[in-house]
């Protein structure tokens, strides 16, 4: 059975197909977010410790650290950030934390203060890529996660990811890496855009846990990317993506809706023994009352059913029905 392993200073957590789901929170980012970045550059990380107490709060596994602000300032020193911030985050919350940046030598950086057993995120297919983080994932004897993507770029061809993939997993075992700290990231694509990603990354997550006997992850938002509403969608996604066999994703813990989705995959998956977790947690739910169908007026609107149950003209309201 394939078990990822990776710890915080006391904390040990196990990826695995037989293990509750892994909720890797993504929220410790400035890419997209010029408001963190410029506090980051500035020295002020509030908005960072804030982020690694909710997303720790709202039932993360492990926390994403990213650093990458040379977007708001491209002169900024990327290994000093992420060295200043896995250490404010270390000492504030004790969970296993990805160290996550393209950059190499803040990949090194990080791992010379990481405490525990941190996943480092993340090595491609590209030559240069795996010959520059390969021999860092084998001095620290830490996992990493793999992108199935190389110098050719992104093929929307999901066999061309899986080669990728294989690949990967070919090139750290000359390193003398195991499989089982290879966590795939087979590269979800935006459903919005690609009619057939769902049903691409289903059987990609199959193909590499039979094929190659590794775990998996994914920018689990990516899937919704462009849509309206895209939290209904990645709601949807995460159980799809679970029975399909991925132990991992890089998400948003703190939306309620998607945690649901997380912990209720656990209780179908076998996962959550006894349902034991979702007791605890759903024990005393109470779910919220349904708002009131009125127009702006405050009277009902078109789809309220009048006083004695009935339409206008002696016909029952019928729901569903136009």
């Amino acid at each position: 059975m394939t078990r990822t392993v990776v710890a915080s200073a006391t904390k040990e957590i196990i990826i695995g197909f037989d293990q509750p789901f892994c909720v890797i929170g993504e929220r410790i980012n400035p890419t997209g977010r010029k408001k963190l970045a410029a506090e980051m550059v500035d020295g002020n990380f509030d908005t960072v410790r804030k982020d690694a107490l909710e997303q720790v709060a709202a039932g993360a596994t492990m926390l994403d650290v990213n650093a990458g602000v040379t977007a708001v300032d491209p002169n900024a020193t990327e290994p000093d950030l992420m060295v200043k911030t896995l250490g404010i985050v270390q000492d504030l919350v004790d969970v296993p934390l990805s160290i996550d940046s393209s950059v190499t030598a803040a990949i090194k950086a990080g791992l010379e203060v990481a405490k525990g057993r941190p996943l480092v995120n993340s090595v491609t297919g590209e030559e240069e890529k795996l010959e520059a983080i390969l021999p860092l994932i084998k001095k620290y004897n830490v996992p990493v996660v793999a992108i199935s993507n190389d110098e050719t770029g992104i093929s929307e061809d999901p066999d061309v990811r899986f080669e990728v993939a294989r690949k990967i997993v070919a090139h750290a075992a000359d390193y003398g890496i195991p499989a089982h700290d290879i966590v795939v990231d087979p590269l979800v694509m935006p459903i919005g855009a690609m009619g057939t990603a769902g049903q691409q990354v289903f059987r990609l997550v199959r193909r590499l846990r039979m094929e190659l006997g590794v775990n998996t992850t994914c920018g689990l938002s990516n899937v919704s990317f462009g849509l309206p509403h895209r939290h209904g969608v990645n709601a949807a996604f995460i159980p799809m993506v679970i029975a399909s066999g991925m132990t991992s994703a890089i998400m948003n813990p703190c939306r309620p809706q998607e945690m649901e989705m997380v912990h209720a995959a656990n209780v179908l998956n076998g996962t959550d023994a006894n349902c034991a977790d979702w007791i605890t947690r759903y024990r005393d739910h109470a779910p919220s009352a349904a708002p009131a169908n009125t127009n702006s007026a405050g009277q009902p609107g078109s789809g309220a059913r009048p006083a004695g149950g009935r339409r206008r003209g002696g016909r029952e309201a019928r729901v569903g029905r136009t």
